[in-house]
């Protein structure tokens, strides 16, 4: 991973562990981006032809890293939550239909589905605090469950759920499957086809190593024209660009959820960061994240009085690692490590560690010894 170690020029006193909120970009995003506004100011949008076709190729490899059976099936969307918002308002729901999801989920998981309260949709939260999450979930979905939207992984305590075992845990029910994937996508390899989901959606400024304001909405193909539309625009027409057509349809790929002008500027960031992900290939990225977990968590493990809210097992991990200090509040730690310069942040009952695959051994040790210090005062 050292020939990429030159890709993030991040000030030398700062220890970066907060993937799992905002991630900062590498090198060639930032390069992408000042070519970029070069462009535009000596030339303005003379080759808008240029930027579409870099605009495909970030569709492209968005297909590749969620394994979509096409790039149709992929939208640019501002965030998660309004892919989200795509699915709980495009859905037809029934009074008494269920949605089904954990005790776990971001607001932005959560929210949406309570919102369909009033069209008399119930949610059920489900606890993974078992042996068995999955069991649990699938054991909630009765005659009425119409949907399960889960994430991924849990963004507090970095809890990992099997994906495919509840993708096919919904089908053999007749239940959609929706996934929150924005603590998976870019820091473990993600399936659509494997999980057998109906949706699926993320954010660019986690994992994926982009910026704000852009994300991913997969939408398996044969679901397309059930999602009632809520946007409209030229951006979104089967026939775009033809101005002068009176008649006019959705377009039938995924473009049909993106109403007006992209969002270029995020585009030629996500574009090369996204790059990056490729040439180091997401199976060298799981591992190489995982050996950073296990660094952080045997390390916090050997402090006295520091537990670990975090899964052990490897197969339940992704990228996160929450710890507490008995005796101290997570808000008192949180801001001890900020004066120290750690990027961090306090979620759920800990303070949350995310590193990605390029972070250096000599961050995670001083890190380390920095908690340790804090545990002994």
């Amino acid at each position: 991973m050292s020939m990429f170690h030159d890709e993030f020029e991040q000030a030398s006193d700062l220890r970066y562990l907060n993937h799992a909120a905002v991630a900062p970009w590498p090198r060639r995003a930032s390069e992408a981006v000042a070519r970029f506004a070069q462009e535009n100011v000596l030339l303005g949008a003379r080759d808008y032809s240029d930027w579409m076709a870099m605009e495909q190729r970030l569709r492209e490899r968005l297909q590749r890293l969620t394994n979509a059976p096409s790039s149709d099936d992929i939208a640019l969307v501002k965030n998660t939550s309004e892919a989200l918002s795509f699915v709980a308002f495009g859905l037809n729901w029934q009074a008494g239909e269920q949605i089904i999801i954990s005790d776990e989920e971001f607001p932005s998981n959560r929210i949406v589905w309570e919102a369909l309260a009033e069209q008399g949709v119930e949610v059920r939260q489900v606890s993974l605090k078992g042996s068995d999450p999955e069991a649990a979930l699938l054991a909630a979905c009765g005659p009425s469950t119409r949907l399960m939207a889960i994430s991924a992984v849990q963004f507090a305590s970095g809890l990992r759920l099997d994906l495919a075992r509840l993708g096919q845990g919904c089908r053999e029910r007749n239940v959609l499957f929706c996934i929150d994937a924005i603590q998976q996508l870019g820091a473990l390899p993600f399936d659509v086809q494997a999980c057998q989901c109906d949706f699926a959606m993320a954010d660019g400024h986690k994992w994926m190593l982009g910026p704000e304001g852009l994300g991913v909405f997969y939408c398996r193909a044969a679901l397309r024209p059930q999602l009632k539309l809520s946007e409209y625009g030229w951006h979104m027409l089967e026939h775009m660009g033809d101005y002068n057509r009176t008649d006019w349809e959705p377009a039938r790929s995924a473009r049909r959820f993106e109403c007006g002008s992209p969002n270029m500027l995020g585009a030629v960031a996500l574009e090369a960061s996204l790059s990056l992900l490729e040439e180091v290939g997401m199976g060298q990225v799981a591992a190489a994240i995982e050996t950073r977990v296990q660094w952080l968590s045997q390390g916090l493990l050997a402090i006295p009085g520091v537990r670990l809210h975090s899964p052990q097992d490897p197969a339940r991990r992704a990228g996160i690692v929450s710890f507490s200090i008995d005796g101290l509040d997570n808000a008192t730690v949180y801001q001890q490590l900020k004066e120290a310069h750690v990027v961090c942040i306090p979620r759920g009952p800990g303070v949350r560690f995310s590193p990605h695959f390029y972070t250096e051994r000599r961050v995670i040790d001083e890190t380390l010894a920095l908690v340790r210090q804090i545990a002994e005062r």
